[in-house]
């Protein structure tokens, strides 16, 4: 199904820059691009389970700091797909490049503001992944005050497919983080119908972050579909060992 599978790509995507932070573990962006001349690196694995079947991904997200409030992307994920009445499959999945600008601080205007568009190409394997490029487009915001942070926003997703709809997403979430370390925060994901007579669906989820030390933090989030479950996803999950230098 079109929905799940581009949630948890959308879910692999990896942008923290400080505890008062988001993206990742989170389906909701944020609009912190990762510091000028900075990397961050994101071991991660993430999965969902729907009627048809279960999939789950494992890759490296890569950011880079290119210029001050522009960041690169690109993530390359490995695929293993277990439909139901059929066999499982696994290869390359969905390639993607993304480019995070922020064009408006909190120091302006009250809240941080970025696009980032991201394209997905069609999978490199024909028997795993979405075999269609698509293309996203969001805005996100975000504020922090103290030891609290929010942020949300959203964007359609333009796809090139046969049986194929393009369609809308958006979140919101919230998060608080405890003695300098762990960061704790929930979100709501809401989506339009992705294909001809689907369904929308909304999502809610949790999400932690620890730093173990300076350069390596562990990231995880899970969540149950709320709303349409039976014919988009039950639930999904992600976890990622973040490297910052």
């Amino acid at each position: 199904m079109i929905g799940p599978r581009l949630v948890k790509l959308l879910a692999a995507l990896t942008f923290f820059s400080g505890c008062a932070s988001a993206g990742p573990p989170y389906i909701t962006d944020d609009p912190q691009p990762t510091d000028f001349r900075q990397f961050e690196i994101y071991l991660f694995a993430t999965g969902s389970d729907a009627r048809d079947g279960s999939e789950a991904s494992a890759g490296i997200d890569f950011n880079y700091g290119a210029a001050p409030d522009l960041q690169l992307t690109a993530v390359v994920p490995v695929t293993y797909e277990n439909p139901v009445g059929s066999s499982s499959a696994s290869g390359i999945g969905n390639i993607e490049l993304a480019a995070k600008y922020r064009f408006l601080h909190q120091g302006q205007i009250g809240w941080d503001v970025a696009v980032f568009p991201r394209y997905f190409f069609k999978s490199a394997s024909s028997r795993v992944g979405e075999q269609h490029g698509a293309f996203l487009l969001p805005i996100w915001v975000q504020k922090d005050w103290q030891a609290w942070s929010t942020f949300g926003g959203g964007g359609c997703v333009f796809q090139n497919g046969a049986q194929l709809k393009d369609f809308c997403l958006a979140g919101w979430a919230a998060t608080h983080t405890f003695a300098s370390r762990l960061q704790l925060g929930v979100e709501l994901v809401y989506q339009t119908a992705d294909t001809p007579g689907g369904r929308s669906s909304t999502a809610l989820g949790a999400g932690l972050r620890y730093d173990i030390s300076e350069h390596y933090h562990f990231l995880a989030s899970a969540g149950p579909t709320l709303r349409n479950a039976a014919e988009t996803s039950h639930y999904s999950w992600y976890a990622s060992l973040l490297l910052t230098f």
